[in-house]
């Protein structure tokens, strides 16, 4: 099928005969309310989640880019095509992870690459600049599990047999986040395509001062999965896991991560709530789910100030964003001196977006594109790599990824085609203002 031939998923890996379910499918049966307790297996709970050695120490298992012994190869592609591209992307879009009306469905990455081929921002039009990486191999279980429990692991591949005989379940009840039989493989695919792009970024980083920019096209989104579960949508932390084995495969010790999803991206932060190397900042509309996310909490253990977390007003949009990328991202970026920087890339915040409330344009994410990537350049070596995470709003989703991958190719915004003025309101800017002073006053920035 079209969906295999995308994925070019390998004819045989070990995990349990998953891989062959690979395909699109129809939901069918019940829906099956499951608690995620009656999933975990029996046994004391391994927590991977501590100090950095336990996190290294765990063997590259086998995923897209190690050789057979183990030993991380630097990239899927040859040095001469790393040099010449200015955008490396995977698409992971999971098609038989799907529930009928529901938000996060299968047309999301689907409605991504129409676009992408509609304005010309493909391989096929643009040659060299732009260059989807296809035969990329899923995560390994141990990579997932530098983040998430192995009892959440093994669970939820378990889980799978009763996905088959339901035809759909749900492991989680906030999101609700569901599962189908294929959801463990194509979510362990979804990560490996996040891995696979730093393995790429990295080694063209080596090859000359301006890498591509990664783009990991992937779902289910990640952020909100917490160690022990999925939560809200997510399935595994796709960005978290990025992350860990930035750190253990090629030594970059300190990574920024970047979150700009409507919504708090509480399992990231969890992940990494004591950990000193790790920044994380997320910006997100005051209130909106999971609840989480409050100003005050910066971190804890050697971790305190490297967690930042500005809450915005409900109606924030463009004005807002530049205000906080000009006083609180880039500044603390600049402080912490990342060695890689990671954007949970969620585009729910867009004006017309139907789960949230505030009022980002395609303008405003073209902006936050071009400014992430000169702050990678000036920081990181051009070390970045995106991750999509939210953004149900199918067209705004689209232009707003496109106008993405347009900043990052250096070219005029084409947000003037797709933005009607028209829908906005006037921003709350004393109280944005407000909110601004009082984190760069927390954090000192």
């Amino acid at each position: 099928t079209e969906v295999m031939e995308l994925l070019r998923i390998p004819p045989s890996l070990p995990i349990l005969g998953v891989f062959p379910l690979l395909r699109q499918y129809r939901v069918y049966g019940t829906h099956h309310s499951l608690t995620w307790s009656s999933l975990q297996t029996t046994g004391r709970k391994q927590n991977l989640n501590g100090g950095r050695s336990a996190q290294c120490a765990t063997s590259h298992g086998g995923a897209s880019v190690s050789h057979a012994n183990g030993a991380p190869k630097d990239s899927p592609l040859p040095d001469s095509l790393l040099r010449d591209a200015r955008i490396l992307y995977c698409a992971s879009p999971a098609m038989g992870h799907n529930k009928e009306a529901h938000p996060e469905s299968n047309k999301r990455v689907p409605a991504i690459v129409d676009a992408l081929e509609k304005l010309e921002l493909t391989p096929k039009h643009r040659g060299s600049q732009v260059l989807e990486i296809q035969n990329f191999y899923p995560a390994s279980l141990d990579d997932v599990a530098r983040v998430h429990s192995r009892t959440y692991i093994t669970g939820l591949e378990k889980a799978m047999s009763k996905a088959l005989d339901e035809g759909l379940i749900f492991i989680e009840g906030t999101g609700p986040t569901y599962a189908t039989q294929t959801t463990f493989a194509e979510s362990l695919l979804s990560a490996g395509a996040g891995i696979t792009l730093v393995d790429s970024v990295v080694a063209a980083s080596k090859l000359g001062l301006s890498p591509p920019l990664g783009f990991a096209l992937i779902r289910p989104p990640g952020h909100h999965a917490v160690p022990e579960g999925p939560m809200g949508f997510c399935v595994f932390g796709n960005i978290a896991v990025a992350a860990r084995y930035a750190q253990c495969q090629h030594g970059l010790k300190r990574v920024m991560i970047i979150d700009f999803d409507v919504h708090h991206g509480n399992g990231t932060c969890d992940a990494f709530y004591d950990d000193p190397d790790i920044f994380f900042l997320s910006t997100h509309q005051l209130g909106s789910y999971p609840g989480t996310g409050k100003m005050n909490l910066i971190g804890q253990g050697s971790g305190e100030g490297t967690t930042l977390n500005l809450p915005l007003p409900g109606g924030s949009g463009d004005y807002s964003m530049r205000c906080a990328f000009d006083e609180v991202i880039a500044p603390s970026a600049q402080r912490f001196k990342p060695d890689i920087i990671l954007v949970s890339a969620g585009y729910d915040a867009h004006a017309l977006d139907p789960l949230a409330g505030l009022q980002f344009t395609t303008g405003t994410f073209y902006m936050l594109a071009s400014s992430i990537k000169q702050l990678a350049r000036e920081l990181c070596s051009g070390r970045c790599v995106f991750f999509l995470e939210g953004g149900y709003n199918l067209q705004s989703l689209s232009s707003s990824v496109a106008d993405t991958f347009r900043a990052f190719l250096d070219e005029p915004s084409l947000a003037a085609q797709f933005d009607d003025p028209a829908m906005l309101y006037e921003e709350p800017t004393r109280r944005i203002k407000e909110a601004i002073e009082k984190v760069r006053h927390l954090h000192s920035l």
